[in-house]
């Protein structure tokens, strides 16, 4: 059995893989858990270990590990990282579900990294859309808040004034969120590249 040492950028990747992995399942893109979880419960009792012995090592529940089995979760990177040391495969091996020849282990690898990367696309589409809907939101509201304000005839000065600083407030109010939004789609945006 040969292993892949990690390195900082290695587990900063497989990192992100395995959150993206967890936060979407949406637009066909799924990963196959079932598959996952029987490898892990065959690595298990391959190893002669029990779920609560297991938990043990690793610092979790039998219960965890009983949802990671039959694929309703998935390990954070911390558990896969000690599950790989432990039944001596690597996290590649373990987020495909079975053991891989030398030959496959690239194929599988490329395979794992390019589900991430459409996973992350629909995930920063998903927060754009989010903040859009937002920043329309807040901009309808201010204007629906403006269109419910009295006319300014009959009104003394002093109402007036009043008048004018609701609708101020209220334009600083929308320029203020959709400011924020932008930033953080922009921010949201540098950081994933």
């Amino acid at each position: 059995m040969w292993k892949i040492p990690y390195s900082l950028s290695m587990v900063k990747t497989l990192g992100l893989i395995l959150h993206i992995f967890l936060l979407s399942n949406e637009r066909g893109i799924k990963m196959d858990t079932q598959k996952i979880g029987k490898f892990l419960k065959d690595l298990r009792k391959q190893n002669n270990m029990t779920q609560e012995q297991l938990g043990e090592r690793i610092g979790v529940t039998n219960k965890t590990i009983s949802r990671w089995e039959t694929g309703n979760y998935m390990p954070p990177i911390e558990s896969l990282r000690l599950l790989s040391d432990i039944y001596e495969v690597s996290i590649n091996e373990i987020l495909a579900g079975e053991r891989l020849s030398q030959e496959h282990f690239k194929e599988a690898a490329e395979e794992n990294i390019a589900t991430a990367l459409k996973k992350m696309n629909a995930e920063e589409k998903k927060f754009e859309n989010i903040m859009i809907l937002i920043m329309a939101a807040t901009s309808i509201l201010a204007i629906i808040i403006m269109l419910l304000l009295p006319g300014a005839d009959g009104l003394s000065k002093t109402e007036k004034v009043k008048e004018l600083l609701v609708i101020i407030c209220v334009w600083a109010m929308a320029i203020l969120a959709n400011t924020l939004n932008l930033v953080a789609l922009v921010t949201k945006k540098s950081i994933n590249r």
